[in-house]
C-alpha cells in the first residue's frame, strides 16, 4: 500500500498569537500592555490594544505554522 502523505499540524501556540485576515494579511498583538500601565497615557494604551501587521519577513514563517488558516 502507498504511504499516506504526512499532514502538517497547526502549532497551537502560533494559532493563539496570530490571526490571518480574509485577504491573507497576518495580524499580531502589541506588547507592553500587561503591567506598569499607570506610566502610560490613555492614547498609548488605546493604540497598544489594537492589532498590528506582522512584518513581511515573518509572514511566511507564521503561515507555515498555520496550514489550515
Amino acid at each position: 500500500m502507498p504511504k499516506p502523505i504526512a499532514r502538517s499540524k497547526t502549532r497551537k501556540s502560533v494559532a493563539k498569537r496570530f490571526k490571518i485576515t480574509a485577504r491573507g494579511k497576518v495580524l499580531r498583538a502589541h506588547s507592553s500592555r500587561r503591567h506598569l500601565l499607570s506610566a502610560k497615557n490613555a492614547k498609548r494604551k488605546r493604540y497598544l490594544g489594537k492589532a498590528a501587521r506582522v512584518d513581511r519577513t515573518d509572514v511566511a514563517r507564521v503561515k507555515a505554522n498555520l496550514p489550515f488558516a
